[in-house]
């Protein structure tokens, strides 16, 4: 140990007179090799594959969900931990809304608005709203609808509130519910299967459900053809939307499954907006039948049976 002391000190000692003899001279070191500089993607490569990470949100999703889980790091039986899916701001949930109503073609809903900050807060408040949109319009479009008629007598319908909150959140929830596990079971049959979480699901169907909210409110008008024509064109603004998200996520797998889970979510969606027209705006006549005309003496009766 003495000896290689000294020698370190003999090192240093001329290096100490080079630099008095030299003042302009550097020193190296080769025991700290220099850092070399390296590229996270390279040159070499395709723009195909980065237009894949593009949609699919894989760049820089693990930093996030990382992030997102130490966020969410609660147990799930406190409180804390359903608080963190309502820590949204008002910007946020109107740029969202925007992002349901305005698709951009090729771009990833998730990847753009919700994967930073998935929310329940937006999802909740859209179908609550949705519910009270459906079961008000309703009653007034039949209201409108037989107005003036002598046969008909306005009575509200409370039941449509509570049919159309059973309908929008069982199809709020349990429809990602049952795309969430179909995405993880084709995962584990597929490695390139990109499989969102659940969360991020649901976030994207309840704000694909916002478009509904003014179309509910226009289909009091009691014209057929623009009912028609607002549910086509609805349903082309929210499935655009469900479309664009999760394409991405089954176009690697076999070709005919992918097609059919795009059809398949397409189909429940035009499902949904066109039950509730057909349920709530378009009630039949029969419904509503005369009212009884009393009877208050014998010979009203003897007349009406003559």
């Amino acid at each position: 140990i003495y000896i290689s002391i000294m020698h370190s000190f003999a090192e240093f000692d001329d290096a100490a007179n080079l630099l008095a003899a030299n003042p302009d001279a550097t020193t190296i070191s080769i025991e700290e090799p220099a850092d070399i500089p390296k590229n996270k993607h390279g040159r070499g490569q395709p723009s195909g594959r980065e237009e894949d990470d593009e949609l699919l949100g894989t760049d820089d999703s693990d930093k996030t969900e990382l992030l997102a889980g130490q966020k969410k790091s609660a147990p799930f039986w406190t409180f804390e931990y359903y608080q963190t899916f309502f820590d949204v701001d008002t910007y946020q949930v109107l740029d969202r809304i925007k992002g349901s109503v305005f698709p951009v073609p090729g771009k990833n809903f998730v990847r753009l608005y919700i994967r930073s900050n998935p929310d329940l807060y937006g999802p909740f408040w859209i179908c609550a709203t949705l519910v009270f949109a459906i079961a008000v319009s309703g009653n007034l479009s039949n209201f409108f609808m037989h107005l003036g008629k002598p046969t008909y007598h306005y009575v509200p319908e409370f039941r449509k509130v509570s049919i159309a909150a059973t309908t929008i959140y069982a199809y709020a929830w349990l429809v990602p519910l049952a795309l969430w596990g179909f995405l993880m079971w084709r995962n584990s049959k597929v490695m390139n299967i990109v499989s969102y979480s659940f969360l991020e699901i649901v976030c994207v169907y309840g704000y694909s459900l916002f478009i509904y909210i003014p179309t509910a409110i226009l289909w009091i008008i009691p014209q057929k053809v623009v009912r028609w024509v607002l549910v086509v064109f609805s349903l082309c603004l929210s499935g655009s939307v469900l479309v664009m998200t999760f394409w991405p996520a089954v176009r690697d797998d076999n070709r005919r499954i992918a097609l059919a889970t795009v059809a398949t979510i397409v189909l429940l969606h035009a499902l949904l907006a066109v039950g509730c027209l057909a349920y709530f705006f378009d009630a039949p006549e029969l419904d509503f039948p005369a009212p009884n005309i009393p009877v208050h003496n014998g010979t009203a009766v003897i007349t009406k049976l003559q």
